[in-house]
């Protein structure tokens, strides 16, 4: 599941004015944040450990940044983490 909702994401997050409309676009993102930051802790750890996982096996240097940066950009970690 967690794969999935990366996928859609990343889908998103790359997505041109053509694809997609932004202001949609963002509030995805925002929604997306709000419910994972909503998840109880153990779980938002566990999401945190998987996207890190995925992140150690991407092969594309983009998507891997767009990983990396997962947990403080949906809000799972805070900018001092």
């Amino acid at each position: 599941m967690a794969k999935a909702l990366v996928d859609v994401l990343w889908f998103i997050d790359g997505s041109e004015d053509e694809q997609m409309d932004q202001d949609d676009a963002v509030g995805v993102m925002e929604g997306v944040a709000h419910q994972v930051s909503t998840l109880p802790s153990d779980q938002q750890q566990e999401l945190i450990a998987l996207i890190g996982e995925m992140a150690a096996a991407e092969t594309n240097p983009a998507r891997r940044e767009f990983l990396e940066e997962f947990p403080e950009a949906f809000g799972l970690i805070d900018e001092a983490s």
